[in-house]
């Protein structure tokens, strides 16, 4: 992006070259293209992903319900639990048989990971199930689906700029391809003998 510094400076430059002004030119347009696009595309990512999440969390709390459970019996703790001496407050589940009732009406009886350290029959939790009783997972809440739109919003707008960026790189470096191969022209045409007495140069 030094080149940009240089544009004013090579306007009467009787040594600027031609490529020097395009470099100058590309990398002003890049720098543009980086404070101008990114944000507006950012924005327009951020926005749709706004649109969309919000959506899909009204539609998970219109098909999902807490419920409450009751504890019916403790299951033996199992290698892949965590370890309570290890584990923060939100890993200390347990493994239960539970009865709960579905919004619908029906009783169910399974097991299922019960938010309690150290569950006794007749103990009560809640969890998640959709409209016949089946688990699900927590729906998603409004904060962290605004979160996760913000964060496509910076990265739609970091992506662009990284692209605008290699293109610039690409373009500068096809300008300085074509002009070493213009050099090598040219010696090719001062010949061995650039240079030397009674050669004519």
């Amino acid at each position: 992006m030094r080149a940009i510094s240089g544009l004013w400076r090579w306007r009467h430059n009787p040594l600027r070259r031609g490529t020097d002004l395009l470099e100058a030119w590309t990398a002003l347009t890049a720098l543009l293209l980086i404070l101008v696009a990114g944000p507006v595309i950012g924005a327009l990512v951020g926005g749709a992903a706004q649109d969309v999440l919000q959506e899909s969390v009204r539609e998970q709390r219109e098909v999902r319900h807490e419920v409450t459970a009751t504890v019916a019996r403790k299951l033996d703790r199992s290698p892949l639990d965590a370890d309570p001496e290890t584990s923060s407050g939100r890993d200390l589940r347990s493994r239960v048989v539970a009865d709960w009732t579905a919004p619908d009406g029906t009783s169910h009886h399974g097991t299922v990971l019960a938010a309690l350290q150290n569950p006794r029959p007749g103990d009560h939790f809640t969890l998640w199930t959709d409209p016949h009783g089946r688990l699900v997972a927590r729906p998603l809440d409004s904060a962290t689906a605004t979160t996760h739109a913000v964060l496509a919003g910076f990265g739609a707008a970091l992506l662009t700029a990284g692209v605008v960026e290699a293109g610039r790189r690409l373009a500068v470096w096809r300008m300085v391809r074509r002009r070493y191969a213009r050099w090598d022209r040219a010696w090719d045409r001062a010949g061995p003998d650039w240079g030397r007495t009674g050669t004519g140069s």
